[in-house]
């Protein structure tokens, strides 16, 4: 019995069951990975050239931007001519690649590599050799010979006629330009001379103030201004007054010997007649214009020279303020350029 307790005592505990740990990794759905990043990556860098853009394209001058869309564009050498050959026929234009009036024949296909070959003419096979086995090559050759040699003198030709036409241009330019040159030249010179003659003359000095010198776009303008108390015509009338033809007359010498046209304008107030039914200022402008150019012609100025005589009343007044300002009546006499 004791050495049966003692067995017993001697037996070894059962060892605990082990305690198996298992951890899960949780899996990452769709939409939490990466691939945002490289989205919104590429987002930005798009952004940034737009906004890139945007900036230099408002920076830039109009001119320039213009000069760059010309640029890109395609010159119509380089445009295909829709309607010889397949295609939209323009933007939107409804009309496809296969379309069989689009083509250059107008054999009947279903696509484009089911065209049919080029056709010789009847009578000759495909290299040109007739029923008879003779070569037409030969006379082929002569003929584009023949057609080049025309051509070649056609197109040496035209380039005679354009030198010729381009020379032609630039001597008409040449002699604009030098033309031109010759008017600034006559201007001045005339300016010069009358201010001149205005200081050295004592009768004629009080009227300095009178007469002024404009360039314009038809040419030299001298206007001779009346004030309160000079005027060149009687009131109403177109009676020259002696102090007027005595002005007249220096710039009748002076220009006399110009070619330049001229033009003489009447101007007057916008002070109505008391009798408007026989007389206006349209008409007055234009006698006092008239006689103006009669005492320019019997001073020396030829009278094939003469381009326009205008009357104009007070639609153009020298002071717009006051339509019945006496400065609002004068006379303008125009050397025109040369040419026109």
């Amino acid at each position: 019995m004791a050495e049966a307790k003692k067995g017993k005592k001697s037996e070894t505990p059962p060892l605990p069951a082990p305690i198996i740990i298992k951890k899960v990794q949780p899996e990452e759905g769709g939409g939490h990975g990466g691939a945002w990043k490289i989205a919104l990556a590429d987002m930005m860098t798009a952004m940034m050239a737009f906004f890139l853009l945007m900036w230099l394209l408002g920076a830039t001058a109009e001119s320039k931007r213009k000069s760059v869309a010309d640029y890109f564009k395609p010159t119509p050498k380089s445009l295909v001519q829709m309607g010889q050959l397949a295609g939209s026929n323009g933007i939107l234009g409804g009309r496809s690649i296969l379309d069989p009036e689009g083509l250059p024949t107008a054999a009947s296909q279903t696509s484009v590599l089911d065209l049919e070959p080029p056709k010789m003419p009847e009578g000759q096979d495909a290299q040109g050799k007739g029923p008879d086995n003779e070569d037409k090559q030969g006379k082929g050759k002569s003929n584009d010979s023949g057609d080049k040699s025309g051509m070649g003198k056609g197109a040496e030709a035209d380039d005679k006629n354009g030198k010729g036409s381009s020379s032609g241009d630039q001597s008409e330019a040449a002699k604009a330009k030098a033309a031109a040159e010759q008017d600034q030249k006559n201007f001045d010179s005339i300016e010069q001379e009358l201010r001149q003659k205005l200081q050295d003359n004592k009768a004629l000095a009080a009227l300095q103030g009178q007469v002024q010198f404009i360039r314009d776009k038809d040419g030299l303008r001298i206007e001779v201004i009346d004030k309160a108390d000079f005027s060149m015509f009687a009131l109403g009338t177109s009676k020259m007054a002696p102090r007027a033809q005595q002005l007249l007359d220096e710039i009748a010498k002076t220009v006399a010997a110009m070619p330049n046209k001229v033009k003489v304008r009447g101007h007057t107030d916008s002070v109505p007649f008391s009798n408007p039914e026989q007389k206006n200022n349209w008409l007055l402008s234009a006698d006092r214009a008239d006689q103006t150019r009669q005492m320019l012609e019997k001073r020396g100025v030829a009278g094939d020279r003469f381009a326009a005589i205008e009357g104009v009343a007070d639609i153009e007044p020298f002071v717009p303020n006051d339509k019945s300002d006496p400065r609002n009546r004068r006379i303008s006499i125009t050397l025109k350029y040369q040419g026109q």
